[in-house]
């Protein structure tokens, strides 16, 4: 005889309280006068931006300018591109190349300091708790200030160039990295870490046999990673002086060399761009990803 099964149970669907509606309601209200009071604070228009598009036309594709004694001249814009090769192309390329030394430096140089930051502030590997808040406050006060404040800094004092723009990149990098390697740190399997504290393995023991083997392939991804951004801030330390090719974007904006500006900013594209495709590749090589 067979035995009949019962039909599953139909689930029944939440119904919505008054009390939850009037919340996301009061939310919804909120958010709305948040945002419309920031666009207030921000001159936010976007009737002036639809009215501009004279002066975004002449940014791109030149002005005639005419005088008082009718003569008329043309002002370049940013297209067509400057593609003279030993006035701006070859040049771009130097100044690229630099970008990317900068990058590179105020990434390698902060891996050091970023690695310890990490064991300290990762309770897997740190279980003294004044040290461990230490590590912590300490870098969210040197994440806290942008790249572009210690530029400033540096290129007070060891003036113009792309070497305040390494320390800058490699004191932010120490904060960021050290965060996110703290951060893998915590999230390692546990087991092994146990069975060495149990089998008394000291902290520097038990970080160097049990966690950093286990996240090295995303402590790697994490650098890659690090890498690739601190390439795009090393164009924008450029714009306030810290080298490399932002700061001759900036110079040729304030010469109105709008083509040639255009070019470097092209150049730009492709460097990213490569470097993105560089760091995917080479993360699944060591299986970062």
């Amino acid at each position: 005889m067979s035995i009949a099964t019962r039909p599953p149970e139909q689930a029944v669907p939440p119904r919505f309280r008054p009390s939850g509606i009037a919340v996301g309601v009061a939310i919804t209200l909120g958010l709305i006068i948040v945002h419309w009071y920031a666009a207030v604070q921000t001159n936010t228009s976007p009737k002036e931006l639809i009215e501009g598009w004279r002066g975004l036309w002449n940014f791109l594709f030149g002005l005639d300018k005419t005088f008082p004694n009718g003569k008329t001249i043309h002002q370049d814009g940013a297209f067509p591109l400057d593609l003279r090769w030993s006035e701006t192309i070859r040049p771009g390329l130097e100044y690229c190349l630099l970008t990317i030394w900068i990058g590179l430096l105020g990434t390698t140089l902060s891996i050091p300091a970023a690695l310890l930051f990490a064991i300290i502030s990762s309770r897997t590997t740190n279980r003294f708790v004044p040290l461990w808040l230490a590590g912590r406050a300490v870098m969210s006060v040197l994440r806290a200030i942008p790249e572009t404040v210690y530029a400033l800094m540096f290129i007070a004092a060891v003036g113009f160039g792309a070497f305040p723009g390494v320390i800058a990149l490699a004191i932010h990098n120490v904060a960021v990295m050290g965060k996110l390697w703290s951060e893998s740190m915590d999230e390692v399997d546990q087991g092994p870490v146990e069975a060495l504290r149990v089998a008394g393995a000291s902290p520097v023991q038990t970080a160097a046999h049990a966690v950093l083997p286990a996240v090295m392939p995303s402590l790697l991804g994490l650098l890659l990673y690090r890498f690739d951004t601190n390439v795009r801030s090393s164009v924008i330390l450029g714009t306030v002086g810290a080298g490399g090719i932002g700061f001759f974007i900036k110079t040729e904006v304030d010469s109105f060399h709008f083509d040639t500006m255009m070019t470097y900013v092209c150049m730009v594209i492709v460097l990213i761009i490569v470097i993105d495709l560089f760091s995917a590749w080479l993360r699944r090589k060591v299986g970062a990803v």
